[in-house]
């Protein structure tokens, strides 16, 4: 196994975990930026009112996004399972 390899892979694994993660990751940040204007326009400053609605968005993108989250993550499993004899020599 070459450094070359070890580079690919690791490189492959980043990029799935990116993919995987960036749609949970903007939906905290469109709403965080929501709650920020709300709370700037009413003079709201409280500090938990911002965890509510983030919690609460990550738990719904992670209801309707998760079976394509795992299809991805199968799909990438297998794949690198599956090379594991082209790795090796």
């Amino acid at each position: 196994m070459s450094q070359d390899l070890c580079v690919q892979i690791f490189r492959e694994f980043l990029k799935v975990s990116l993919i995987l993660v960036a749609p949970v990751l903007m939906a905290a940040i469109v709403v965080g930026l929501m709650v920020s204007v709300f709370q700037a326009a009413t003079q709201i400053h409280e500090m938990t009112l911002v965890f509510v609605p983030k919690i609460l968005a990550i738990v719904l993108c992670l209801m309707i996004l998760s079976p394509w989250m795992l299809n991805y993550l199968v799909s990438y499993t297998i794949s690198l399972f599956s090379n594991i004899p082209v790795y090796v020599r």
